[in-house]
């Protein structure tokens, strides 16, 4: 596949998702990244602002199977891995399989449920896998996790530690529209007469790993290489990180410059890619200091200071 056919395919499946999520094309744009990346995201934002829609509607353009699960705080690893039950009809053993055997999972405010049953789901992230009874079980391709968690809610809530923040490729937040898109939101809702959007099937699973496939192909020269490794290494040297970037990071802004390059039909990265995926891509993964916490300083706004101090390499 061309890297032209990947980004008309891309923008076709944006467009479709676009029919009901009103505005945010760059925030649906980053979860295309995901996609083509073959990695998870993190919604992180306040209710009602069509995080869970969108997960749903890019299922159903993508042509892919779609569970949801709400946590809770006494949801328990098993409800989502899966378990054994005991067939009393032959005295065996059947494997029931959890809601992770899916191709996009929606993990629903993920905070609300306890360390135990947050990390059912690191393996199952990292390794595209569960082990359940000894016995490791393949989970399907594709495979994307789209989670969500509130960040104004403190009380009853269990926060994702930072092994498990990292699992994801990018955290990114919605936002509140505007006047006019909002209007268009009431607008859309009552003119289909009911609550559920339809959102019309674009492509298949073949085809979604075809897409991550081809991305797989894009050319990164040395120089945009160790720009990205300049730009990783900057997080752990900062005056305001404690903790920074671990290379999964490197990783993870490698994959995503990759994916934004096939996106915008290129075979080959650029520095501007490097630019545009880093804050959703590193800022999630830095641990600031307790000094700049105090003072509010957000890893957002670190991540992009080290990018107007790294040196733009050229690329020829």
């Amino acid at each position: 596949m061309s890297m032209s056919e990947v980004s008309k395919v891309c923008a076709t499946v944006i467009d479709e998702v676009g029919k009901t999520i009103v505005g945010k094309r760059e925030v649906m744009e980053r979860v295309m990244l995901c996609v083509l990346a073959d990695g998870h995201v993190l919604f992180e934002d306040y209710p009602g602002l069509a995080k869970t829609m969108m997960a749903n509607c890019f299922a159903q353009a993508l042509g892919c199977e779609f569970k949801r699960v709400q946590f809770t705080p006494d949801l328990l690893p098993a409800d989502i891995t899966g378990s054994y039950v005991l067939d009393r009809r032959d005295s065996s053993f059947t494997l029931r399989k959890g809601p992770v055997f899916t191709n996009v999972l929606l993990a629903d405010e993920i905070n609300r449920a306890p360390p135990k049953t947050q990390a059912a789901l690191l393996e199952a992230m990292q390794e595209r896998q569960v082990t359940l009874e000894g016995e490791t079980h393949r989970l399907t391709k594709p495979f994307l996790v789209m989670a969500t968690q509130n960040p104004i809610e403190y009380e009853g809530t269990y926060p994702l530690p930072e092994a498990q923040i990292d699992r994801f490729l990018i955290r990114t937040a919605v936002g509140y529209p505007t006047k006019e898109e909002e209007s268009l939101i009431l607008m859309r809702r009552k003119a289909r007469g009911r609550e559920e959007p339809t959102v019309q099937r674009v492509i298949g699973t073949e085809m979604v790993l075809e897409l991550q496939r081809a991305v797989e192909s894009v050319h990164m020269e040395d120089v945009v290489n160790d720009y990205i490794v300049g730009i990783v290494s900057a997080t752990r040297s900062h005056s305001q990180v404690e903790v920074g970037a671990s290379p999964r990071g490197s990783l993870a802004l490698m994959k995503l410059a990759s994916a934004n390059a096939a996106m915008a039909g290129r075979d080959f990265v650029i520095p501007d890619d490097v630019k545009r995926v880093a804050v959703p891509a590193l800022a999630h993964r830095l641990v600031l200091g307790a000094d700049p916490w105090v003072r509010g300083v957000r890893p957002e706004q670190v991540v992009e200071s080290v990018l107007k101090e790294a040196p733009v390499p050229k690329v020829g």
